[in-house]
């Protein structure tokens, strides 16, 4: 069988040519640029005011910067530790890599192949043959783009073989994987569903399952430089309505009877009132988040001391909660956050995170689907736009506002293939929506990718104008 490597290399030629090597150079676009939006197809569009670099006031796109082996800042290193870790210079964070470089994750979640649908496979051997041959030209794609990682549900195993592989961020899903040897949860969209939606961190055999999980899976990976740090969890359900939920359980249950001492515990303490209120339901959720990430981060931490924790992936009534973040901040290093249904970075709510939590932040999950890519694009959390075009001004709009945040020290696009309808293992909302950089035969999105390139390519000057624009 011939096999085919030739639709990779052309597309490097193309991006390049769209985007000077070095120097990305764009034409002014007056401002304000308006892009239509809606939370669905379904749902009303609206116009949003979107920045992008090429309407950045005073600047100029500059040289692409010396960057070190793993896609840091190649200037005046800092304490270097041989693995990644975080600190704050002035008024930025800042991921520090294992040769001491500041360094900003910027990844594609879920890059890999699809297993269950024929279609894919044969896509897969048709253009490289074997999953080895494909790893080294997405590899390369991704870094001729500016990526320097990979982030959730990635193949590590083939792209971490590579002899030349990028910085990558495994889940590892605790409370999920012992719910199913508990029993009670189920699929939701997205994520794990668990019983009332209140997750097991209170039963007496979750530490004990977390410390022989750790064990069974972290051995390997803990001398690794090139992992940035560990996901927990996905997507936990730390709702608004957790405290009645867990008040809701059968009297036997261990999340009951926690939640109810908890509660005497605050009523004597004079905290609370015998009504249920919005204090008490945010400073359970904190409570959760402690008992939760004591003991995950503290199972990690027995078996990798050396990598980043970066929690389960907040999501949802969580982002606008303190004590969250301030028991979050007490367990993690970074943390992760899947920052969706919003424009616009919200540069307050940004500044809360890191100052509740005292650490940085990363985005781990955000996309936008385009209406030309011909999916119907009713499923995901991602807003709907109508071109390709469009997914890249998105895509510059809010990594701009990351990066002017100054507490945002990376960011993961979700993801790397489209979603393919023939597939019926995956969840409910990944079955028909355009979320991906490639198609599902591998073919790229170009007006996207260009956009990408150009602002992946400008980070570290554009993180400077920022910093510079703040004195």
């Amino acid at each position: 069988m011939k096999i085919i490597h030739r639709l990779p290399q052309i597309f490097f030629v193309f991006v390049a040519s769209a985007c000077l090597q070095g120097a990305p150079s764009a034409p002014v676009i007056a401002e304000p640029l308006m892009v239509s939006a809606a939370a669905a197809p379904d749902k009303p569009w609206k116009d949003f005011p979107t920045r992008i670099v090429a309407n950045l006031p005073g600047y100029a796109p500059q040289p692409t910067p010396a960057l070190s082996l793993y896609g840091g800042l190649k200037d005046a290193p800092r304490a270097a530790t041989g693995f990644f870790r975080s600190e704050k210079i002035g008024s930025r964070w800042w991921l520090i890599d294992p040769e001491g470089h500041r360094f900003i994750n910027i990844g594609v979640v879920d890059v890999h192949i699809p297993g269950g649908s024929v279609a894919v496979n044969r896509n897969l051997h048709e253009q490289f043959g074997t999953r080895v041959a494909w790893g080294t030209a997405v590899l390369d794609q991704l870094r001729s783009l500016g990526f320097n990682g990979t982030g959730g549900w990635s193949d590590d195993s083939v792209l971490r073989a590579n002899a030349h592989p990028v910085v990558y961020t495994p889940i590892w899903n605790f409370m999920s994987e012992y719910g199913k040897i508990r029993g009670g949860t189920y699929q939701e969209s997205g994520h794990i569903g668990y019983p009332k939606g209140c997750i097991f961190a209170f039963d007496p055999e979750f530490p004990a399952f977390c410390d022989e999980y750790a064990a069974q899976h972290l051995a390997a990976v803990k001398n690794d430089p090139w992992l940035l740090g560990h996901f927990s969890d996905n997507e936990l359900p730390f709702y608004h309505q957790a405290l009645d939920n867990f008040l809701t359980l059968p009297e036997a249950d261990p999340g009951f009877k926690a939640t109810t001492a908890w509660l005497a515990q605050r009523r004597a303490s004079g905290a609370s009132g015998p009504a249920i209120t919005e204090e008490d339901r945010q400073a359970f959720l904190g409570f959760l988040t402690e008992r939760y990430l004591s003991i995950t981060s503290a199972a990690i931490r027995k078996y990798d001391p050396n990598h980043l924790l970066l929690g389960p992936r907040f999501n949802n009534y969580e982002l606008g909660v303190e004590s969250v973040f301030a028991a979050a901040g007490r367990h993690l290093d970074v943390v992760a956050i899947n920052y969706y249904r919003i424009w616009t970075p919200d540069a307050v709510r940004m500044g809360q995170w890191a100052a509740w939590a005292g650490k940085p932040f990363l985005i781990t999950e955000w996309y936008a689907k385009g209406m030309d890519s011909g999916f119907s694009n009713m499923s995901g959390a991602g807003w709907t736009v109508k071109t390709q075009k469009d997914r890249g001004y998105f895509y510059q709009n809010f990594t701009l506002g990351l990066l002017e945040s100054g507490g945002c020290v990376g960011w993961h696009w979700f993801k790397y293939m489209d979603n393919d309808p023939e597939d019926q293992t995956t969840d409910p909302s990944n079955r028909n929506s355009n979320k991906g950089i490639v198609t599902t035969r591998f073919t790229p999105y170009p007006p996207l990718l260009e956009a990408m390139k150009e602002l992946n390519t400008q980070v570290y000057p554009l993180a400077d104008y920022f910093d510079r624009r703040k004195r």
